[in-house]
């Protein structure tokens, strides 16, 4: 069999496969292959080995991300929580990356997220920048490196020593392998551990940054709590972004004001807080907050389900008290117009038979929003996300 060329890198789990095609499972490459060749390698397998790349913008990127603790085990107690939102922090600062807002649970995470545009770094950002991560007398250590090689004018070794720091900035695949390995190194070390803690790969989901796409999804994350039936006001689950926002970080204020600028707001904080205390609570569950008052109006569990059962429409304020599946699985979320921009500059990911890239989101109406994929399987259902 043929080989071409370059090559790309394994994992070193798979080496014994390779020895079937290649004969040397001590190589550390695998050569490109065709995709005759590729489909004889997962038919004698059952593996696949190159997985889709990611669905994502060549300029600033907003997404909503999500992932899994391995057989949705119930193991984020508050101190894995805090942990985990101070690692979430501190990794974000490092990568030059913006949370905009955050949930984590008992056994999985959602973290609405903007990747900029990449951009250069200096030697000053990059300095700062790595003091969110390491030790002062590391970063003395890469300072004094840098300057020495700037004396000298190597300014290209300078560049490409900077290079082994800035590949993981801007890009949240770098930054979710970091924070997912970051906290199982740190979970598996507390608790005498060892082997995987996270279900397969982060999801993704590419969110239109204007219009109201982005205040949906972010009002979706903050909701959670409230969907899993462990508080009755975001506000006082402390492991979200609202409730952090509201608590006084600032870091977490700015998130859920760069959100309301996607709506087309721009207002102070006080301002925009009252806005999107509205916009969590338009959904109302039906239930008494005090014995001597009535019931507050909305809608009950049990005409939700009733209308999913019968496949109807659900307003904004019941789907979002519900679990939705194109809002993590959807792979693009937004206008109809966006969602078909992104659709035509992703062609190759799809088969030519699909003429367009919009699908409507079931069970909903007047939201204004699309997603990519038409999702087949319980795509709205009640249980907690």
């Amino acid at each position: 069999m043929a080989i071409p060329n370059p090559i790309i890198p394994i994992p070193t789990g798979d080496r014994h496969i390779i020895k079937f095609f290649i004969g040397n499972p001590a190589t550390s490459f695998l050569p490109v292959l065709d995709a005759s060749t590729i489909g004889k390698l997962t038919s004698l397998t059952g593996r696949h080995y190159m997985r889709k790349s990611r669905l994502k913008l060549a300029d600033t990127g907003y997404y909503h991300c999500m992932s899994r603790i391995i057989e949705q085990r119930f193991i984020m107690g508050d101190r894995e929580k805090e942990y985990f939102v101070q690692l979430m922090r501190k990794l974000a600062e490092f990568s030059g990356l913006r949370i905009l807002t955050y949930c984590v649970l008992s056994n999985h995470f959602h973290i609405l997220i903007q990747e900029p545009h990449s951009r250069k770094v200096s030697d000053r950002l990059l300095l700062q920048r790595l003091r969110a991560i390491y030790p002062e007398q590391k970063v003395a250590a890469v300072a004094q490196q840098l300057a020495a090689l700037r004396q000298e004018n190597e300014h290209e070794a300078a560049e490409q020593f900077k290079a082994t720091y800035t590949y993981r900035m801007h890009d949240i695949s770098e930054y979710f392998k970091a924070l997912k390995q970051g906290f199982s190194q740190w979970y598996n070390k507390r608790n005498n551990r060892r082997g995987p803690l996270w279900d397969q790969r982060f999801k993704s989901c590419l969110v239109e940054g204007s219009g109201n796409a982005l205040a949906t999804i972010a009002a979706y994350i903050d909701l959670n709590p409230i969907r899993a039936g462990i508080a009755t006001d975001p506000s006082q689950y402390r492991h979200c972004g609202y409730a952090e926002a509201i608590a006084g970080r600032v870091t977490a204020r700015e998130g859920i004001r760069a959100i309301w600028l996607g709506v087309g707001s721009e207002a102070s904080w006080e301002r925009v807080s009252r806005q999107y205390r509205k916009l969590l609570f338009l959904q109302g569950e039906r239930r008494n907050t005090r014995a001597d008052h009535k019931a507050r109006i909305g809608f009950s569990a049990e005409a939700v389900q009733a209308v999913l059962d019968q496949d109807g429409a659900l307003s904004m304020e019941e789907l979002l008290r519900c679990r939705v599946r194109y809002f993590s699985d959807g792979v693009a979320i937004g206008s109809r117009t966006f969602v078909e921009d992104v659709f035509c500059a992703s062609r190759e990911w799809f088969g030519e038979q699909r003429k367009a890239g919009a699908r409507a989101i079931r069970h909903s109406k007047g939201i204004g929003l699309f997603c990519m994929r038409d999702l087949r399987e319980t795509p709205v259902s009640l249980s907690a996300a």
